[in-house]
């Protein structure tokens, strides 16, 4: 026999997160951890001071994956308050790279200042110097049944 839907299982919203400080960016990190995105959906907008990744993230969140395959969602994550760009270990023009984002960290140097470290697989990192963190993650799409249809591992 199997069990009835209850209606709290019915609800998976999007997300639309926020970090202010290094704490609340660890949880926006665990929850992009293993995301994907080709090397051509990175934007810096320097006049606007923003930067923003659109990925393919696994939905770690996901309280109904036992029911069903492992899912990713599209997710823009923006930062603001971006002073400078740099990065190491990305092929520039190099329009069939796919990334893989591991780990973001904030590296404090005069406070609320520092840099924000996106690692890559790969050893590569995006390096984001910052006057403040403030960061946003939303989910722009609906799941999708990911290629693997399986998780990565992920420590928790």
């Amino acid at each position: 026999m199997t069990d009835d839907a209850r209606y709290e299982d019915g609800r998976e919203a999007p997300l639309n997160l926020g970090a202010l400080d290094a704490d609340d960016l660890k949880v926006i990190s665990s929850l992009t951890q293993d995301a994907v995105f080709p090397a051509t959906e990175m934007r810096w907008h320097q006049k606007g001071a923003r930067f923003a990744l659109l990925l393919n993230r696994v939905r770690w969140e996901d309280a109904g994956k036992a029911r069903h395959a492992a899912e990713r969602v599209q997710s823009v994550l923006m930062f603001n308050n971006v002073q400078r760009v740099s990065s190491q270990g990305i092929k520039k023009g190099d329009t069939d790279t796919i990334l893989s984002l591991l780990q973001i960290e904030f590296v404090e140097s005069d406070a609320p200042s520092g840099d924000i470290l996106l690692t890559l697989a790969g050893d590569g990192v995006i390096r984001l110097t910052v006057e403040a963190i403030e960061v946003t993650l939303k989910d722009v799409t609906k799941p999708y049944v990911a290629p693997s249809r399986s998780f990565p591992s992920h420590p928790d």
